[in-house]
C-alpha cells in the first residue's frame, strides 16, 4: 500500500500542524527525510471555496523533490492543467466536476488516466462534494462505477464527516470501491488516527492512504506508518 503524507494549506501555511506557521516545502522536506514517496497536496482553502493559495501552490510544485499528487477543489481543465505544468505528478479532479461526464472524458483524453485522478467525497455512502451542503442523489459507489466505464484508474475516496477528525477512515467505502476491479485503484482519504487505521485500510486491499493530521499532531512517526504500510 503507498502513503501519502499529507501538506494542507490553510491562509498559505501548513494547517492542522503543531506548529502552523510551518513552511510547506519543509514539511514535505521532512517526508522525504523519513523515506516517503509522494507527498499529497492540498489548498483547503480553494476546496472549501474560500479563495486559494496559488501562489504557494506553484513555489511548492516548483520546488518539491517528490512526486505530488495535488488535490483540492481543482474543477476546471484550466486549473489541473496549471498545476501540472507546475510540477505536479498527479491532479485529483474535484467531485463536483467528476459527475460532469463530457468533462471528464475530454479531460482524461487530454491528461491520461496516469495524471489525473478522481476524488469522490461522499457523506453516509452518499456522494457529497467538499465546500458544499448538497448530498447528491447518487452513491459513492455508483459514481466510482461510472468514472471507473470512462477510463478513471485512481479514485480517491474520502469520507468528508471523518476527514480531519481522528475517527478512522470509512474502511468499508473504500473496500467497496476497490472490489468494483476493472483496474480501478482506491486511495483511501480521511480520518487515520492511528497506525491500526493503517492496518484496517491495508487489509481491505486499496492502494493508498492519505494521512494528514495524525501525522501533524504526532500521533505516530512517518517511519513507523510506512512500515506498516509495508
Amino acid at each position: 500500500m503507498e502513503l501519502y503524507p499529507a501538506v494542507d494549506v490553510q491562509g498559505g501555511r501548513v494547517a492542522r500542524a503543531t506548529a502552523p506557521a510551518d513552511d510547506p516545502l519543509t514539511v514535505a522536506g521532512a517526508f522525504a527525510a523519513a523515506g516517503a514517496r509522494w507527498v499529497h497536496f492540498v489548498d483547503l482553502d480553494r476546496a472549501l471555496g474560500r479563495g486559494d493559495n496559488r501562489a504557494v501552490a506553484q513555489r511548492f510544485l516548483t520546488a518539491a523533490t517528490l512526486p505530488v499528487q495535488v488535490g483540492g477543489g481543482l474543477r476546471t481543465e484550466a486549473a489541473i492543467d496549471e498545476m501540472l505544468a507546475w510540477g505536479a505528478t498527479r491532479v485529483v479532479l474535484g467531485t463536483r466536476a467528476a459527475t460532469d461526464r463530457a468533462l471528464l472524458e475530454r479531460l482524461l483524453g487530454r491528461f491520461g488516466p496516469e495524471r489525473l485522478a478522481v476524488g469522490i467525497d461522499a457523506r453516509d455512502g452518499r456522494v457529497a462534494p467538499r465546500g458544499e451542503q448538497e448530498v447528491l442523489d447518487l452513491t459513492a459507489l455508483e459514481l466510482a462505477r461510472r468514472v471507473r466505464d470512462q477510463g478513471v484508474r485512481t479514485v480517491v475516496y474520502t469520507d468528508v464527516a471523518r476527514d480531519g477528525a481522528l475517527t478512522g477512515p470509512d474502511v468499508d467505502g473504500a473496500r467497496g470501491i476497490a472490489r468494483l476491479g476493472g483496474g480501478i485503484e482506491v486511495i483511501a482519504s480521511g480520518g487515520v488516527a492511528s497506525l491500526e487505521d493503517l492496518r484496517r485500510v491495508q487489509a481491505a486491499g486499496v492502494a493508498g492512504a492519505i494521512v494528514g493530521r495524525a501525522l501533524h499532531e504526532g500521533r505516530f512517526t512517518l517511519a513507523e506508518a510506512l512500515a506498516c504500510a509495508a
